[in-house]
């Protein structure tokens, strides 16, 4: 009788009491799991709230058949970007691939502002704030202060560049402590530039506009140079946002937070100018952006909206086939209760931050909208349970900013989805995401490319698995249980390879394999895209680590140092870095980009 009431009191609180697995099996939560997250959560007191279900607008939809490329910005390296791709390299080769591929969209990671000195986090799916953008994408010469600096500034700042140059051109890890040190000292000289009068009106309009968002997260920025990026640790009196800088402030921090503003100045401009360069090049909607599903518990995000926040709680995903532990993503959860009572407004601020300046955006775990994976602090990821969120709010904040913006939404809803959840959001105009190598039949053979939904954008893989040429070899395995990922290895690569096999078997079906000899990674890469061209998606998107041979997978879940995730250059199938400056010569791309148009 106690544990009934425990589910009682659960399921009151939007708790799932049980959920169905990857294998369709169903699954009870542990009951110190309900305790745990009962007492996190709360109650959410007095009457439910009337929600904000958006303004009934529904976002862009494509009229017709489209590809883009999809990117991690970061690893698309040109000669002079600074051992980091930068906003200057998605401009060019935004403008490159519509022209010359005919490409109409280019999706990228999420941008998303890290910390504001080193050492900083490399994922940019755990960012200190999601409404802002990270300055190491910056391109310094494009600042238009920069023409204005003194001669023995401008020395410096390109000793500064050399030999960041430099290692653009090799396939290192890209080192982000290296290239913000280096960027800061440059952004510190020309910061230092008076600015004209009309520019000086421009900053401050931008600066209008944001308001008490843009203040907070300067602020953040100026305290965390000083206290360290984890607000939960600062001096008792700085850990509320309403107090920390009372009248009388020294003239330094005041100094350090204008700076962290700017900053965000010179990004906005740039993000313009791309998304400009792109729809100038023919691009139907331009860049899509990414939004992380949450922040760091210890930035500026968790920081200015604590009271709408659950401490003690992180979210991540449960078992499923490719993960078979489960996944923490280290963020702590939106409180459901306290976000409806706020009508969701600060989520529909965050939708309209991130589709400023972009023709769309693509949501990470989508699913989050509807319910979130809660896991106990001190418990697995295995142990944690669903929490309910108003789905009718959140997917209504989504689309209200995507339709005012004009633009596409994506929702990533891969994994184990409800599929009431995806119907719904069919019904709201946001488009699913299919990945070629989870598109399964219930026997576990290949989804023909005819029963492919069409309101989605169909990829081969996502930056969580590797690229074709890695799978196609079996690299998907072998690092995952090198790594100590998987439970069985050797039952997971007989999988790999019955899976492999069967994908085999279409693309001979399907005429895009010959039948008389073993295809090469690049052949397979070329007939996977060909396979993608007769779905009925919507968007197709390529790959740029997919087109160019690349092997390694940029982020392997479930590892930290283990892996260098999110510092793999862009490279070829031999290890060599490829630069923005070499893709016209990479014949693969090309052939790839000829398999997805044929249809």
């Amino acid at each position: 009788m106690a544990h009934q009431d425990l589910i009682r009191r659960a399921e009151a609180a939007g708790i799932s009491a049980s959920y169905l697995d990857w294998r369709k099996k169903r699954v009870q939560v542990p009951p110190e799991t309900l305790t745990a997250l009962i007492d996190a959560i709360g109650s959410p007191g007095g009457d439910p709230p009337q929600a904000c279900e958006g303004t009934g607008m529904l976002p862009r939809l494509p009229r017709s058949r489209s590809f883009g490329l999809t990117v991690q910005l970061y690893s698309v390296r040109s000669r002079q970007s600074w051992g980091h791709g930068d906003l200057a390299d998605l401009a060019d080769l935004a403008a490159w691939s519509a022209r010359e591929l005919g490409a109409g969209f280019i999706v990228i990671n999420p941008l998303h502002a890290g910390e504001p000195a080193t050492p900083l986090s490399d994922s940019p799916y755990l960012p200190m704030t999601r409404r802002y953008v990270s300055p190491l994408y910056l391109r310094i010469e494009d600042i238009p202060e920069f023409a204005r600096l003194d001669p023995e500034s401008r020395r410096r700042i390109e000793q500064l560049a050399g030999p960041l140059r430099a290692a653009s051109r090799t396939a290192d890890l890209i080192d982000r402590d290296r290239v913000w040190a280096a960027k800061r000292q440059a952004l510190e000289l020309i910061h230092g530039v008076a600015r004209t009068s009309e520019r000086e009106r421009t900053y401050r309009a931008y600066a209008e506009r944001e308001g008490a968002e843009l203040a907070t997260w300067a602020t953040w920025c100026a305290l965390a140079e000083q206290h360290g990026a984890d607000w939960r640790l600062w001096p008792a009196g700085l850990r509320d946002p309403g107090q920390a800088v009372p009248p009388g402030t020294s003239a330094g921090l005041t100094r350090r937070a204008e700076f962290h503003a700017w900053l965000q100045w010179l990004l906005d401009e740039q993000r313009a100018s791309a998304q400009a360069r792109a729809l100038a090049a023919g691009m139907t909607f331009g860049v899509i952006g990414d939004l992380a599903v949450g922040a760091h518990p210890g930035g500026a995000d968790a920081w200015a909206h604590q009271a709408l926040i659950v401490p003690g709680v992180t979210v991540g995903a449960p078992p499923d086939g490719f993960n078979q532990r489960g996944q923490d993503w280290a963020q702590p959860p939106w409180h459901p209760h306290r976000l409806a009572e706020a009508g969701g407004r600060p989520l529909a601020d965050l939708f309209a931050a991130a589709l400023r300046h972009s023709g769309g955006l693509r949501v990470d775990h989508v699913m989050g909208l509807m319910r979130l994976w809660w896991i106990p602090a001190g418990m697995p990821p295995a142990a944690g349970a669903y929490v309910r969120y108003d789905h009718r709010m959140m997917v209504g904040a989504m689309t209200a900013e995507a339709a005012r913006a004009g633009a596409v939404a994506i929702g990533e809803d891969l994994g184990t989805v409800d599929q009431w959840i995806r119907r719904y959001l069919a019904s709201q105009h946001v488009l699913g995401t299919s990945m070629l190598w989870f598109a399964r039949q219930r026997d576990g053979s290949p989804l023909p490319p005819e029963q492919w939904r069409r309101a989605c954008m169909a990829t081969v893989g996502t930056h969580d698995v590797p690229p074709v040429t890695g799978f196609v070899t079996g690299d998907q395995v072998a690092a995952r249980a090198r790594l100590g990922l998987l439970a069985d290895p050797a039952a997971e690569g007989e999988a790999a390879k019955l899976a492999l096999s069967r994908w085999t078997d279409m693309l001979v079906a399907q005429g895009l394999l010959a039948t008389d000899r073993e295809p090469s990674p690049d052949l397979y890469t070329v007939a996977l895209y060909g396979f993608l061209a007769r779905t009925r998606a919507l968007l197709v998107g390529v790959s740029l680590a997919d087109a160019v041979g690349d092997r390694r997978t940029q982020n392997v879940p479930g590892t930290a140092t283990e892996y260098p995730n999110w510092r793999v250059p862009l490279c070829d199938a031999e290890g060599n870095a490829v630069l923005l400056d070499d893709l016209p010569s990479v014949g693969l791309l090309r052939e790839v980009v000829r398999a997805v148009s044929a249809a």
